[in-house]
């Protein structure tokens, strides 16, 4: 019989014949060690869309209002990260984050708006 060890610390495994790893904690060590780069940047990504989401809701609570390009970045807002763009029929371009968009005015103003 073929000796196997864990994958992670190298100790003998011991059970089912297709067992890689000694315990759960390997296990987990093991692929999170693994999978560490593209998970640190998904988090990064979800990060600065979930701020992004938060400045929206927060400045817009009536449902749609007009705020200025200041406002929005003062406040810490990355326009490079949204998750869906609309072009409407008539060729306005809104951006959303989630369920929160904004639509570039004249004069460095937004309209932002909320879709239920």
């Amino acid at each position: 019989m073929e000796k196997r060890s864990c994958l992670e610390c190298e100790e003998p495994v011991k059970g089912r014949v297709d067992k890689k790893f000694c315990s759960d904690y390997c296990r987990n060590s093991y692929n999170n060690s693994v999978n560490k780069d593209s998970k640190n940047l998904i988090r990064n990504i979800n990060n600065r869309l979930r701020k992004n989401y938060k400045i929206l809701s927060g400045l817009n609570t009536s449902g749609k209002t007009k705020v200025t390009r200041t406002n929005l970045y003062d406040k810490g807002f990355d326009f490079q990260f949204f998750t869906s763009i609309y072009t409407t029929k008539t060729g306005n371009t809104y951006f959303y984050v989630y369920n929160e968009g904004y639509l570039a005015l004249e004069n460095e103003m937004f309209l932002l708006i909320k879709k239920e």
